[in-house]
């Protein structure tokens, strides 16, 4: 008799159940998947607006509170978000245009990087990329086109999105409950997912998002009042920028203060810069604020989660990437233990005996 590992009773006591139910959740993802971005987006609005989903309950019936929210979510939010990305977009065109009419002295600006140490001919850098910024360009009049040809797709993606919020915010401890019940997992290891989850979620969510748009909303103040042009444009850029790792606020603040000084303006280039770097470090203050000391990132996961959650889910894996990561390692972790035989606590003090012996290996060396 082998002494091999056995398959699950549930696998092996009803295998035709076990095939119907693989199909279903195989048929499920493939309805899902078209509008994949749009269903996270929505779990995503959900996850932020349930606590006051959760107040509204205190004077309403679910229903209506949750009618509410998602109707002041689309007046509030959703509806000046498209209007405020419509604008930036036509304000990056006008940027274009300036640049290749020459409206923008790139003399002046190459003189200025010049005084500064970096011999820089801008004419030349632009003529030996000129093809991949044509290229470029048409990359994205392209997507612009084929976003205002897509208008229908864009409104049922949208009306699912608040379909989704909808139903989470009215059903949504229902829903975890019967997943839960559903997911042949040990309680603990679930009750640890989900917290683990929702701490993913917390630090996704307000680490990177509200830190951005502080930020973003903070410099678009500043460059309003310095009198930089496409201010619509350059915060957008801000808050995009700010939620990828190692750019930053600095990758508008410093060309901004650039342009500034070449076109005559050096008080206000300097007070700018100052104020980009305040904007900047305020990152050091906003994030612990907001979030506190959360160890659920790790420089790995943030990074390869922001970028691959962008090719993989479209905008909303900025939010989604990192938190798809760190999920998959919390239920590893659960996965191991649960093959290895421990249990959460004993798998902690396994770690910390093993971290303890390791450093008095070290010190015994020394």
């Amino acid at each position: 008799m082998s002494d091999g590992p056995q398959p699950p009773a549930w696998l092996v006591e009803q295998p035709g159940l076990t095939a119907v139910a693989l199909v279903s959740v195989v048929l499920a993802l493939s309805v899902l998947l078209p509008y994949l971005q749009f269903v996270l987006f929505g779990v995503v609005l959900a996850y932020i607006l349930y606590p006051l989903q959760r107040r509204l309950e205190r004077h309403v019936r679910p229903m209506v509170a949750a009618m509410g929210v998602v109707v002041a979510t689309l007046l509030v939010v959703l509806l000046p978000l498209a209007y405020v990305l419509t604008v930036a977009v036509r304000q990056s065109f006008g940027v274009v245009r300036s640049i290749r009419q020459g409206e923008i002295d790139v003399g002046t600006i190459e003189q200025l990087f010049e005084t500064n140490g970096y011999a820089v001919d801008l004419v030349a850098l632009y003529e030996a990329n000129q093809g991949r910024i044509a290229a470029a360009i048409r990359e994205v009049t392209n997507g612009a086109v084929d976003l205002a040809g897509s208008l229908p797709g864009l409104f049922i993606g949208l009306t699912v999105t608040l379909f989704v919020l909808f139903a989470l915010l009215r059903d949504g401890e229902r829903l975890l409950e019967w997943v839960e019940w559903v997911l042949p997992v040990p309680d603990e290891d679930l009750a640890e997912l989900r917290a683990g989850l929702d701490d993913l979620m917390w630090a996704s969510v307000v680490g990177n998002v509200a830190v951005a748009a502080i930020q973003a909303v903070m410099l678009g103040a500043g460059l309003f009042v310095a009198g930089v042009p496409a201010i619509v444009f350059l915060t957008v850029a801000t808050f995009v920028l700010t939620l990828l790792p190692l750019v930053g606020a600095f990758g508008v603040w410093i060309p901004a203060a650039a342009y500034l000084v070449a076109v005559g303006r050096p008080r206000a280039g300097a007070a700018l810069a100052v104020y980009g770097l305040f904007v900047t470090f305020s990152d050091s203050y906003l994030r612990p604020a907001l979030i506190g000391q959360t160890a659920a990132f790790n420089s790995a996961i943030v990074i390869v989660g922001i970028f691959g959650g962008l090719v993989a889910f479209g905008a909303v894996g900025l939010f989604i990437g990192p938190v798809v990561l760190g999920g998959a390692k919390l239920a590893l972790d659960c996965f191991g233990r649960e093959q290895a035989g421990t249990s959460p606590e004993e798998a902690s003090i396994e770690q910390t005996d093993d971290g303890a012996g390791a450093a008095e290996g070290k010190a015994d060396a020394g």
